[in-house]
């Protein structure tokens, strides 16, 4: 196919400036303003509204009223455009060899709202839970680890923002649905950098996470190790699973450095 002009009857302009809208968003400016989404894409502030609260509306952006960014709804446009450069080689080795080492399933996931997804998965020949898990299984934050990690590296603007949003449910006994008890598990996590799921999203479940983290600092993702409580003691988790994990988050961060 034969490549177009932005003066060519084929050409879709209003893709051109929605595109530009998101490309205004990257590592220095996550978060933006109208007017520097605006002066960013070249578009008018009215015209960067629209298509800002189109991305809102489609679920690929949210906005406090100030300022607008991302979310990682975006992944599934990008999703097999990724795996067809072999996105995989960046997160899966590093799944699969901490599952080889532990015989466990061991995910990847980002935060959206207050679910995590899962983006990255080495399962186990066991199943561990009734829900199927996949890349793009949606699960609740507040009753997994790796959600409890995310969580809990939100700044704390942000951390508001989910605590008003957020209708978290009883899924066990050990479930944690009061603001005050996530509150005081996100503050444990934030002290010990891990974070470990007693049974509280599901009877027999547990599993522990920690957190990838880019050249800057942030988290942007987390990895877990899950395994049957009747089988793993949670102080088999945090003695025996943990290290083998964080050299896992090691060798990702090294990978996502450098590309």
């Amino acid at each position: 196919m034969s490549t177009i002009t932005p003066d060519s009857p084929d050409y879709v302009a209003s893709l051109a400036r929605g595109v530009a809208v998101i490309k205004a968003f990257g590592r220095q400016s996550r978060r933006l303003t109208l007017s520097e989404v605006a002066a960013s894409s070249g578009l008018s502030r009215a015209a960067a509204r629209r298509f800002l609260l189109t991305l809102c509306a489609l679920g690929y952006a949210r906005g406090d009223g100030k300022h607008f960014e991302l979310t990682p709804r975006l992944l599934e446009i990008g999703y097999a455009y990724l795996a067809s450069l072999e996105f995989w080689e960046l997160i899966q080795p590093a799944l699969e060899e901490i599952a080889r080492q532990l015989n466990e399933s061991s995910s990847a996931a980002v935060l959206d709202g207050d679910e995590v997804v899962y983006v990255a998965r080495s399962a186990s020949r066991q199943r561990l839970i009734a829900v199927a898990l996949t890349v793009g299984t949606r699960l609740p934050a507040h009753a997994t680890s790796m959600g409890q990690v995310l969580l809990a590296s939100l700044p704390p603007d942000e951390l508001e923002r989910y605590f008003k949003a957020a209708r978290p449910a009883r899924f066990t006994a050990k479930t944690r649905v009061s603001r005050r008890e996530i509150e005081a598990r996100l503050e444990e996590v934030r002290r010990q950098g891990h974070a470990l799921a007693d049974q509280e999203l599901e009877e027999g479940l547990r599993s522990i996470a920690v957190p990838l983290r880019d050249r800057a600092g942030r988290t942007v993702a987390a990895i877990n190790v899950s395994a049957h409580a009747a089988r793993v003691p949670a102080k088999t988790l945090t003695q025996e699973y943990l290290p083998v994990l964080k050299q896992g988050a090691a060798a990702i961060e090294r990978l996502l450095g450098t590309r």
